[in-house]
């Protein structure tokens, strides 16, 4: 199974400080790489932590506050001075689109390749984005500005051909696509050999959700049911729920009883205010709603599996 990873470049709020990096992540798929949010200073921690920009084809803006995005330009212009060819795409919401291309106009004058801006503007949960690995679904959240959330769900892949059968009924290289794709297979001697029993059934699709920044949204619970990893917007911890309520975010616990709603695999809890001076209370409120807690923090890469077994037979 091809391995699928999410690396926090930052996970603070509002603004940078000594101990966080404001909001940036690392989806990596197959060598390629999904930038969710772009911070200030996202560049420097892209380097930092060893990626390389030409994997780079796809950013992900979840909303127009400059934790969010002031880091965009800056990596734009970097990738045009480094003589980057390869076209980029940049998924922002509408509102978002005029500010960012005069800013691209201004500062971006000599770039030899596309930056194409894809404006979100959906009301309901629609896919705005499905290449060879990922359908991509962006949704309304509710903070004080548009702002979206992101589920990246990875597609099905090829079935795995047993190799045994491969020499036992004298298969041919060109038919193994075939096969893999769900095909059966016809002998020289004109006996059809069904695929499963030449075949075992493809990998589970693995998902990943972004919720930063929002208040709770438990109307997306079925939408992200069996979630393997869920990002969340923790910006506040127990009693500074009316903080949450007014600023559009949200606490560590109310964080953890959406995980629990969507029967998430794992909870990844980020966005963090820099009022407190630990996370310690993050997970202490987190873990009395849901077991399985991760904190945020620059450099930390968590692998996103599933606990889903494969589908049956004539599922």
């Amino acid at each position: 199974m091809v391995e699928l990873t999410v690396t926090i470049l930052g996970c603070g709020s509002a603004k940078p400080t000594l101990r966080h990096h404001t909001s940036s992540q690392i989806l990596s798929h197959s060598g390629k790489l999904y930038m969710i949010d772009c911070g200030e200073g996202t560049q420097t921690q892209f380097l930092r932590y060893g990626f390389h920009p030409g994997q780079l084809e796809h950013i992900f803006i979840s909303h127009a506050h400059g934790d969010h995005c002031l880091g965009l330009v800056g990596l734009l212009s970097s990738l045009s001075l480094d003589k980057r060819t390869t076209d980029i795409n940049l998924h922002v919401p509408a509102d978002f689109v005029d500010i960012l291309q005069a800013q691209i106009d201004f500062f971006v004058t000599h770039a030899a390749f596309d930056i194409r801006i894809l404006p979100i503007d959906c009301k309901k949960p629609t896919v705005i984005h499905s290449d060879p690995h990922f359908d991509v679904t962006a949704f309304p959240l509710e903070h004080r500005v548009p702002c979206y959330g992101f589920l990246f769900r990875e597609k099905q892949g090829s079935r795995h051909i047993i190799p045994e059968c491969i020499k036992q009924y004298a298969i041919p290289c060109t038919e193994i696509e075939r096969i893999r794709g769900g095909g059966d297979f016809t002998t020289a001697d004109g006996r059809v050999v069904p695929n499963e029993v030449l075949t075992t059934p493809p990998d589970p699709a693995r998902s990943y959700a972004y919720l930063s920044d929002t208040r709770p949204v438990m109307q997306y619970a079925d939408l992200l049911q069996g979630v393997d990893l869920l990002y969340h917007d923790a910006t506040y911890c127990e009693g500074d729920e009316e903080l949450a309520r007014k600023y559009g975010h949200s606490t560590a616990a109310q964080a953890a009883e959406f995980a629990k709603a969507c029967s998430a695999g794992k909870l990844l809890l980020g966005h963090f205010s820099s009022r407190y001076k630990t996370e310690d209370c993050f997970r202490e409120c987190a873990t009395r709603y849901f077991p399985d807690v991760i904190l945020a923090d620059e450099g930390v890469t968590v692998k996103i599996t599933t606990t889903l077994s494969s589908p049956p037979e004539g599922a």
